[in-house]
This record gives C-alpha cells, structure tokens and sequence, in this order.
C-alpha cells in the first residue's frame, strides 16, 4: 500500500491512496482527469485538515477540563477531608488504641494503667504504636469512605425527599392493593450514618483485621506484609473477613447513632444560640459526646467482633457472634460484654471529638470556594 501526494485537480489539495496490482478504479481514475490508474483517490482538502487537528485539540481539553471538574467536586473534596481527619487523628491517639484491643480481646492486664506498663516492659514506648502503620492505612479510606458517604447520601435523601413531597412516594403494587412507601418519613442523617457505616466495613474489613493481629501478636506476624500473607494461606479470604457478620450487625446501630447524633446536635445547638457555624472546641466537645453514646449502645457487639477477628490467636475461635458474646458472659459474667469499655471510651471520645474537629476545619478549607454566595 503506497502513499503519494495527487496533482492538484480542480485546485483541492489531494492525498491519493495507490494499490499495486488491485485494478481498483481504472475505469474511474481515467474518466478524471488526473491521469491515475489503478488508484483509489482520497481527497483532503487543507481547510478540513485545520478542523480535524482543532476537534482533536478540544477533544483532549475536554478530557483535561472533565479530570479537573472531577477531582475539584464536592464529594472529592468531602473524600479529601475524611481521609486527612482520620490520618491525623489516629497518629495523635494510637496508643489508647492499641490499649483498647489488648483489653477488648482479653490479653494482659484488665486494667488501663497495668496494660500500659506492660507493653512498655514487653516492647518499650513504640509498643504504643504497634500496628499503627495498618491503622493509618486502614483509617485513611475508612475515614474518607464514611464521611463521604454521609455527605453524598444526606444529600441525595434530601434531594429525593423533596421531590417526593411534589411527585408523591413510591407505590408498590400488591394484587389490586396499591401500597405507598412513607420514604418521606425516614431519616436522611440516619440512612446515610448506616450506608457510610456499611461502605466503610465492607471495603476496609481486611486492614482491620491484619490491624488487630499485629496489635495483639506482634511474635506471630512481625509485619503487615507478613500478616496479610500468613492470614490468607492458613485461613483464605474468609480470614480477611473474619469478623464481618457482627461488624455490619453492630455497624448499623453504631453508625447510624453515630452520624444522627452528630448532626442532630450540631444542627440543635446552632439554632440555639443562632450560629451559623461552631467552634473548634465545641465541635471537640459534640463530637466526643456523640462518640460515647453510640459506643456505649454498641459495645457488645464490638466485643464480639473483636474475639471472632483474634480468636484464632488462642485456639479457641467462636463460630458466630452469638457464640462469641455467651463466652464473654461465660468467662466474665455480663460485665465481660463491657470489658475493655473504659478504654474504649477514653480511645473513641477523644477520637470522635478529634476527627469531626479536624473533618470541618479542612471543610472549611477545601470547600470555601464551593459555599461562598455568588452573584
């Protein structure tokens, strides 16, 4: 197949194709006065070639414009705000954290200063961090999939509900009995508090599980790499989810309390004194109320979540969460579905407080072009 610049004919600017030995088009080529034979002509004139490099060239600033619209949306910026939130307030609480899983999961002391003085004995002061590499890997995405998800879901509810009370709810058909959902009558804090919940489980369950592993038996699994790998060849994919079924059961009253609470008095307490917007140390203070509620409803369960994640550890894994909540009673009485509460109030009321303080400070940062009036 050969290229050669055409004769000008009739003025155009031509681009000939020429196949050798095809017999394509002689009677046409003769019947034109170029004089080609055997040539299948192709003609470009100059002025289209200048359209086809322009629709090109907008082609690639609307993929560039469409990459930059992206990354400066809204929900990216709430992603953004979530995962800087988490990060930070993770690398300031890591060894309540720490604390809070050996007590959780029943190894050393039961009591928060003993526990203290064991790890520094056992691994000194960077004991307190243990795993907290995985942690801030794992909070990172949680963080920014949760708060986004709020965020977004809130919205949406909002959005839906509104055209809702214009358009009528939605109407299931039973028989001849026509049935419509009172979807106006729910929540949007709390659905999206219970969808930020069960995104953020299922899709970072796996760090939290390697997490809680380094935490409790650094021997066993020295490193994250390490963990990952020993927990998938002895246990599967099934190890990397141990765990899950009480995770999401205990997530959706957490969560849901969580986010409800949150914004519930946020939203009462601006009213009340008529802001429009609070400071650091009151979102410190309703951030790390709203923690401790909601924990405290769900403890328990956390408890529960806790043993089936390390049980393996032991030798004496519990196959479901309700086998896990009646050996805590069995081994403790009904206190053990609370032990460790203490130190998990002292890791999530500060942490709650923490996080929501720093969530809308970078709001306020990344989002300051998006709320302010325009004309």
């Amino acid at each position: 197949m050969g290229f050669q610049d055409a004769p000008s004919c009739g003025g155009g600017s031509l681009a000939s194709v020429g196949f050798a030995g095809a017999g394509v088009g002689t009677r046409g080529a003769a019947a034109g006065s170029c004089g080609y034979k055997d040539l299948l002509v192709m003609a470009l004139p100059k002025d289209d070639d200048a359209k086809v490099v322009e629709a090109i060239g907008t082609g690639l600033l609307d993929v560039g414009e469409a990459v930059r619209t992206f990354f400066m949306s809204r929900e990216i910026r709430e992603f953004t705000s979530g995962a800087l939130a988490g990060a930070m307030s993770k690398a300031i609480l890591a060894p309540l954290e720490t604390i809070r899983t050996r007590m959780v999961v029943g190894v050393g002391s039961k009591h928060i200063g003993g526990s203290l003085v064991e790890i520094m004995e056992q691994t000194g002061w960077r004991g307190l961090w243990v795993g907290n590499t995985i942690n801030m890997i794992r909070i990172i995405p949680t963080q920014a999939i949760e708060l986004g998800t709020f965020e977004y879901v809130k919205r949406g509810m909002k959005s839906a509900q509104e055209k809702w009370k214009e358009d009528g709810c939605p109407k299931i058909q039973l028989g001849r009995m026509e049935i419509e959902l009172p979807l106006h009558l729910l929540s949007p804090v709390a659905i999206a508090g219970a969808a930020a919940g069960i995104a953020g489980a299922l899709v970072c369950h796996p760090l939290e599980v390697v997490k809680d592993r380094l935490t409790v038996d650094r021997v066993l699994y020295p490193s994250m790499s390490l963990a990952l790998s020993k927990i998938y060849q002895t246990e599967g994919i099934r190890g990397l989810y141990s765990g899950l079924c009480p995770t999401l059961v205990g997530m959706l009253p957490y969560s849901t309390c969580y986010y409800f609470m949150y914004d519930t008095i946020k939203t009462s307490y601006c009213r009340l004194h008529r802001k429009k917007s609070l400071s650091r140390p009151e979102l410190l203070i309703i951030g790390a109320l709203t923690g401790l509620t909601a924990s405290t409803i769900s403890f328990p369960l956390e408890v529960a979540r806790k043993r089936l994640m390390v049980g393996t550890l032991q030798g004496k894994c519990p196959p479901n969460m309700v086998a896990a909540l009646a050996e805590a009673v069995r081994e403790e009485g009904l206190l053990g579905m609370y032990r460790g509460w203490g130190a998990s109030c002292l890791k999530v009321m500060p942490n709650s407080g923490i996080t929501w303080m720093f969530y809308e400070a970078w709001k306020d940062i990344l989002l300051a072009d998006k709320d302010k009036p325009h004309d």
